[in-house]
């Protein structure tokens, strides 16, 4: 064991000393800075490949660096590097960058990052962010993916679990539940806060006689829907929860077909459920700037569990019966309503 460690200490001092000839080391081997084959003077040196037990200082890398901990790099990283937890770099160009934890990039990203909690970019990111839980970048170029939350000042395309947050996006915005932008004419969400955009209250009933109010809101093209209601039809005391996405689609200069598909829950909160799921196109004629009248045919695709909303329609396409009191159908609606800009 001795001297194998004596091996290995004369092999990282020869290493050193050669590095320290021409401030660029073809390998670098370390256990946590300074104890490592560039010594104290490691972050001077650019590696071609860098393999760190726990973690070192470099002044840039070009090739593959790997570490147990995190790697720090004051400059420029290509190629690939891995950390356990983290890696802070100064900017990367046509790398990919991996980190358990986190990755930190103090300039301009250029590449693709993965982590299992955040990517954070201080200028601008080309490329593709991947984090479990959130992305940041001054600019996004790219492709921002992310468990919770995106945010970026510009952005081409963000895709987040729970929100995105950007001012100006070129591309499409999907989010689990928010979207907020300056503006963004392709945002996919339960509610789309868009500066130049629309948002609307809505209040419809369709065939069933379920009265629901809903916020919509989104752009010019796409937009969210969330609402609450009740069915006015059932001796059931049957609450409703809806939403869904639609697209305006122009037609002329105060009419326009709005393309919605949602999902609405019937419950009484005691036993069973009742799940429509439905897709249709309604037209709508707006009167004057703020008030828009609309109603258009559908069609739904029914669950009911436990005899919850049986009574609701007459007149199905098709059927079927399962186990554990299930039925399943299709039928053909409509839907009418009024709606306020906001």
């Amino acid at each position: 064991m001795k001297k194998i460690f004596l091996s290995l200490l004369l092999a990282m001092t020869m290493l050193e000393m050669q590095a320290q000839n021409n401030s660029y080391a073809p390998a670098h081997l370390s256990l946590i800075y300074p104890l490592s084959t560039n010594g104290r003077h490691a972050a001077d040196y650019t590696n071609r490949f860098s393999l760190n037990i726990l973690g070192d200082v470099s002044r840039g890398e070009t090739g593959i660096a790997i570490a147990g901990f995190a790697n720090v790099v004051k400059e420029q990283a290509h190629g690939v590097q891995i950390a356990g937890f983290a890696n802070h770099i100064g900017n990367t160009n046509k790398a990919v960058t991996i980190a358990g934890f986190t990755n930190v990039i103090h300039q301009r990203a250029d590449g693709v990052m993965l982590s299992g909690f955040g990517n954070f970019v201080k200028e601008d990111m080309m490329g593709v962010q991947v984090a479990g839980f959130m992305n940041t970048a001054a600019n996004s170029g790219g492709t921002q993916v992310a468990g919770f939350m995106n945010k970026a000042d510009n952005a081409e395309l963000q895709v987040a679990g729970f929100i995105n947050i950007a001012k100006k996006v070129k591309g499409v915005q999907v989010a689990g539940f928010i979207n907020i932008a300056d503006s963004s004419e392709y945002p996919i969400g339960l509610i789309n806060l868009v500066k130049n955009g629309e948002k609307q209250i809505s209040l419809t009933v369709d065939e069933s006689a379920t009265a629901i109010a809903s916020f919509k809101s989104g752009s010019k093209h796409l937009y969210g829907i969330l609402g609450a209601g009740y069915n006015l039809k059932s001796p059931q005391h049957l609450y409703a929860l809806q939403a869904g996405v639609g697209w305006h689609l122009p037609l002329l200069s105060h009419l326009r077909l709005n393309v919605e598909g949602t999902q609405t829950v019937l419950t009484d909160f005691k036993k069973g459920i009742y799940s429509k799921w439905t897709m249709g196109g309604y037209l709508a004629y707006r009167f004057g700037d703020r008030i828009e009248l609309f109603a258009g045919p559908n069609m739904n695709w029914v669950s009911i569990r436990d005899g919850v909303g049986a009574d609701l329609i007459g007149h199905y396409i098709w059927t079927r019966d399962r186990a554990n009191n299930k039925f399943d159908g299709m039928f053909a609606g409509m839907q009418a309503g009024v709606q306020v800009r906001l």
